[in-house]
Parts: structure tokens; sequence; C-alpha cells
């Protein structure tokens, strides 16, 4: 596995594999994981770029989506209803081209765990007007004005998510 995702990627027949974390996987990761598909279904990159997610705590392992993030996310046209929580296994970097972390605490975690050369950075940096060590605020404890500001963020983040997914397939971005 290479640093940038995308040396190791020449010939091979195995997609390549997104995984977005957060701390329990019921409110920003999972909405990650929806809306990222979207973006790369749209680009047509569905078929070579899979996407899940899951937490870096196994408190609602099992579970759906939190009703608001699931609510945010059909208001915006998006589906969530067939997510489970799940719990980030360290043996999962083996099968993942990159694990993108939603807050700083949660990156280093993941970096903690991760072997060397394992692709993991922050959702936000793939923002092109967020700084680069910008988070996605866990919106739990807040109003559903929150899990909306949430989404947008992943919103704008997922377009560079998929650029970078793009390449390291070898396809050119393509916009829809």
């Amino acid at each position: 596995m290479s640093v940038d995702g995308a040396g190791d990627r020449a010939g091979t027949a195995r997609p390549y594999r997104i995984c977005l974390v957060c701390l329990g996987n019921i409110c920003r990761s999972p909405m990650a994981e929806v809306v990222l598909r979207d973006v790369l279904e749209r680009r047509g990159l569905g078929d070579v770029v899979v996407v899940d997610s899951a937490g870096t705590g196994g408190w609602h392992v099992g579970e759906p989506m939190d009703e608001r993030a699931a609510e945010t996310l059909a208001a915006a046209g998006y589906d969530g209803s067939r997510h489970r929580a799940r719990r980030f296994e360290p043996a999962w970097f083996a099968e993942r081209d990159l694990v993108l972390a939603m807050d700083r605490d949660n990156l280093r975690t993941l970096r903690r765990l991760a072997p060397e050369g394992a692709d993991v950075r922050l959702l936000r940096s793939f923002d092109p007007d967020a700084p680069e060590d910008a988070e996605v605020p866990d919106p739990y404890y807040g109003g559903r004005e929150g899990f909306v500001r949430v989404l947008e963020m992943i919103e704008a983040a997922a377009e560079g998510v998929a650029e970078h997914a793009a390449r390291a397939v070898g396809r050119a971005p393509e916009r829809r």
C-alpha cells in the first residue's frame, strides 16, 4: 500500500476502498459514507470504489444511524436507512486504501492502530476551502442544525475525495 494511495494500483482488479471513521458510527461517518457513495456513483466510479464506515468505539454496534442524521440526509435526498453501526478493526487497514477520520481525536486513534504506510487522513483535508486540519464536529449532543452543518462539510469534502479516488484508480475526475 502506498502513502498516496495511487502508487500500487496499476493493473489491479481490486476496487479502491475507503473507510470513513468517527467515534460511534451513528452520525458523522455514516452520513459521509452515504454522501460519498452518491458522489462516486454520479461520477461513474461506483463500480471501482467501495465506501464503508465505522467507529473507533463500540457503544452503538448494530444500531441504525442517529435519527437526526438520517432525517438530515433524507431532507437532502440521500437514503441512510440501511446503515448499521460497526467498530473499526485494525485488520481492516490491509483491505482499505484510504481511511478518513472525522476529527483529530479519531485520527490519532487510527494512526496508533495503523501499520506503516497506511493512508489515514482527516476527511476535511479534501475540502479545498477548509484548513488542512479542519474537523467535522460531532453533532450528537446538539440540535438538528448541527447535523445540517455537518452535512454541508461532508458534501464539500466528498468532491475532493472523489477526485482523489478517480486518480487512484486511473480515471480522469468526472463531475456530474
